[in-house]
């Protein structure tokens, strides 16, 4: 019996809207059946209407299998991929040296820093994690997925992609409107209140962005900063994506610390490269880059917390002038003050 035989109507139609379609199109009123299995409600069929209505009760099944299946590959989506634990298992530095650590198991919603001088390997790592490595690049790493050895769909799917990227440098070159593009993202995620989902990630958006923008912005003259505050607004709300990897947010143009809080609150695993301290210590872990390898892990201490609290507070002096400076005032000894 297949994963969609076991599920009930109503979970049917919640994981696949499509498949209202194919139940208008065989004329099967499935109202009042919602918590039976599609096997069960063909069983409610009396043999009079079985010949009445020329229904094939065994193919129906097969054929609503089959229906579910090539939607899918039509649409380009696949099932939500869940990944509860991400692991490493240690490769070699650049010398050919074992890197310091034995294994590394980081679960959902947990974040982490990667920290190194530029040019170390923080972006290799992120490559592997991407590429789910099997002791096949530089590295020699190996990347598992919930205990496992990742299957192939990690790996060479397209449209079954294991991690989101965002990096300091993102452009667009289609000529959307900010709705049209949310739309359109919104539609092929088979999302059922589209307006409510774009409302939210414009909310979302521009609360990370410096300069807000309306619905109705075109994408392509979005500044760089509202372009990444967008991104990530729909990588957190939209994107089946389970892991993101960030590549040096700290020159984004955007709230970091709150861009950070939105993609962890959405129940992803986030790494992220920064030579940021404060990002670094508002991670769970720091992974430390050290001649291309890792050179150790470090779990955040308590007396860091503490720092990243002063820290904030002079952060928070710093957006505010920037705020500022933005809107063409002048700056006074008052607005150093570090509350």
């Amino acid at each position: 019996m297949s994963e969609i035989e076991k599920l009930k109507i109503a979970d049917i139609l919640e994981k696949y809207p499509f498949v209202e379609s194919y139940f208008e199109e065989n004329k099967l009123d499935v109202a009042g059946f919602e918590d039976k299995t599609f096997i069960e409600f063909l069983d409610h069929f009396s043999l009079e209407e079985v010949e009445d209505m020329a229904l094939d009760l065994n193919k129906m099944t097969i054929d609503l299998v089959e229906y579910i299946k090539q939607m899918k590959s039509f649409l380009g989506i696949e099932d939500a991929n869940t990944v509860d634990v991400l692991t490493i298992i240690p490769g070699q530095d650049k010398s050919g040296n074992k890197e310091g650590f034995d294994r590394l198991d980081i679960k959902k919603s947990e974040m982490i820093a990667i920290v190194g001088p530029t040019g170390s390997g923080k972006s290799r790592l992120l490559a592997d994690i991407e590429w789910t490595a099997q002791c096949d690049t530089p590295t020699k790493r190996t990347i598992m997925i919930n205990g496992e050895y990742p299957d192939k769909k990690w790996r060479f799917s397209s449209n079954n992609k294991l991690v989101a990227q965002l990096s300091q440098n993102m452009n667009f070159v289609m000529d959307l409107s900010v709705r049209d593009f949310l739309e359109l993202h919104a539609r092929s995620r088979m999302v059922e209140d589209i307006d409510q989902t774009v409302d939210k990630i414009i909310e979302e958006a521009n609360k990370l962005a410096g300069e807000q923008f309306k619905m109705d912005t075109q994408i392509t003259a979005l500044s760089g900063g509202q372009s990444r505050a967008l991104m990530i607004a729909d990588t957190a709300i939209l994107s089946s994506s389970p892991i993101v990897l960030i590549d040096e947010i700290e020159n984004a143009g955007i709230d970091r610390k709150k861009a950070l809080e939105l993609l962890v609150s959405s129940d992803k695993i986030v790494l992220m490269a920064t030579h940021d301290p404060l990002l670094a210590l508002m991670a769970d872990r720091r992974i430390v880059i050290k001649n291309g390898g890792i050179h150790k892990v470090l779990t955040t201490t308590d007396e860091e917390r503490e720092l990243l609290n002063e820290l904030s507070k002079i952060d928070n002096v710093m957006q505010a002038a920037r705020g500022k400076l933005r809107l063409g005032e002048v700056l006074g000894l008052q607005d150093a003050k570090v509350e």
